[in-house]
């Protein structure tokens, strides 16, 4: 054997060693993804509150970006105050998010476990991106799998997982939005005022909390309520609202206006401005007091409400201005053939002919006339 042939081998045999080195390696990388273990490699729990921005987008161009500050999260897209509770879920699940068992590695069946990059318009998972200041932890999430756990794969890594628990995406902004909006309940509202943008203003009253049900002063002459407390709906419509979407109220005042003023026995008051624009119906508040002991709720409710319009449900909208025809009787229409047998009765009265009244009738000549006679 000659010396260059050894050489040859020797050569051959440590690349085979060193290829032997490098897969066994990389077994034991690949086996450090077993059932158990973290999907985001160094997101845990203690680092949460390193963690300044989490941002959420979509194949379809949906996103929203969830901002930390001071004290509270804030929606981006919105400059709007977040579900903090909803935001601090999502990080907690991500940082409990264990591999149940490896999935795909090949890219082309990615699209059926919804882990595909969100770079294509046609992708169905959201991906994450939790931000600190020292790095960014991303990972897509995609669809589920049962009630507990759900397909995920950290960006720019091969490999997917089946992973508990399950996390479940919107990146639609709305979502995340702190919903809470006003809740004064019923029993606390003395009277309101309601000027619908078409139809009569009118107020509706009561004395104390004893009465239940509201006075509405504005009720016209020959009609009266559907019910003693037809009324009573409007003064529960402030409590429990909640929000479907914000946006910063309209710098000139727009047209078609409604307005409800409610005030409470203990000197809250809350100016309610409504208005639709296309499907959306919109509200917006301007809180003020008139007593010592709810001027601290006043400055509270101003300081979150003031200077937002808020898309609210239809039913609640519809709630706050209902117009004052609603709350009446309806008047009852007139009897058929009333009309025609009263001015039968007068017709009869005047000696005319049944049906003809207006028309005087030519009275019958008497039996025993004399007919004229000639040249009279």
């Amino acid at each position: 054997m000659t010396a260059r042939r050894v050489t040859i081998l020797l050569i051959a045999g440590v690349l085979v060693i060193v290829l032997a080195v490098w897969l066994s390696s990389k077994r034991q990388v690949e086996r450090g993804t077993l059932a158990g273990d973290p999907v985001v490699a160094g997101l845990e729990k203690s680092s949460l509150n390193s963690i300044t921005e989490v941002r959420l987008s979509k194949g379809d161009g949906t996103k929203t970006t969830l901002k930390k500050g001071a004290t509270d999260w804030s929606v981006g897209e919105r400059d709007y105050p977040a579900d903090s509770g909803k935001v601090r879920k999502l990080l907690l699940d991500l940082a409990a998010l264990n591999v149940v068992e490896e999935k795909t590695r090949t890219p082309d069946y990615y699209p059926a476990l919804g882990v595909e990059d969100t770079t294509s318009a046609k992708a169905t998972g959201t991906r994450v991106d939790a931000v600190t200041g020292a790095k960014t932890y991303s990972v897509i999430v995609g669809k589920s799998s049962g009630a507990k756990s759900g397909y995920v794969r950290v960006v720019n890594t091969p490999q997917s997982f089946l992973a508990a628990p399950l996390i479940t995406l919107d990146a639609d902004p709305r979502r995340w939005l702190d919903h809470t909006l006003i809740d004064i309940p019923q029993d606390r509202v003395k009277e309101f005022a309601v000027k619908p943008a078409q139809g009569p203003a009118y107020t509706a009253t009561r004395p104390n909390k004893d009465q239940a049900d509201f006075t509405v002063a504005e009720v016209p002459k020959g009609r009266e309520l559907s019910s003693p407390a037809a009324a009573d709906p409007i003064a529960g419509s402030l409590a429990s609202v909640s929000l479907d979407d914000v946006q910063h109220a309209p710098q000139t005042p727009p047209a078609g206006v409604s307005h409800a003023v409610f005030s409470t026995f203990d000197g809250l008051k809350i100016d309610v401005a409504g208005r639709k624009e296309g499907t959306k119906t919109l509200v917006s508040f301007t809180p003020s007091s008139t007593a010592k002991e709810t001027e601290a709720e006043a400055k509270t409710l101003a300081a979150r409400l003031n200077g937002w319009e808020f898309e609210i449900p239809s039913y609640k909208y519809d709630g706050l201005f209902r117009p004052l025809d609603d709350l009446l009787k309806k008047p009852e229409p007139a009897a058929k053939g009333a009309k025609g047998k009263a001015g039968d009765k007068e017709a009869a009265k005047d000696g005319q002919k049944p049906g003809k009244a207006g028309k005087k009738s030519t009275p019958a000549p008497a039996a025993d006339a004399a007919p004229p006679g000639p040249g009279k």
